[in-house]
C-alpha cells in the first residue's frame, strides 16, 4: 500500500501498542485502588487481546 492508507497501516501497530499500555495501566489502577474490579479485569483482558492482534499483524 502506498499513499495515505499505507502510512496509516504502518502506524496502526504503534497506536495499538499505546492502547495496550493505557489499558494495562488503567486496569491495574482500577484493581489496585479497589474501585471497580470487574472493569479493571476487563481492561486487562482487552489489553491482552489487543497485544495478540498486534503480534498477528506483525507476522
Amino acid at each position: 500500500m502506498t499513499g495515505a492508507l499505507g502510512s496509516i497501516a504502518a502506524a496502526a501497530p504503534a497506536i495499538a501498542m499505546l492502547g495496550v499500555f493505557a489499558c494495562a495501566i488503567g486496569g491495574g489502577v482500577l484493581i489496585a485502588k479497589r474501585r471497580d474490579r470487574r472493569k479493571g479485569v476487563l481492561m486487562l483482558v482487552m489489553a491482552v487481546v489487543l497485544l495478540a492482534n498486534v503480534l498477528i499483524w506483525t507476522l
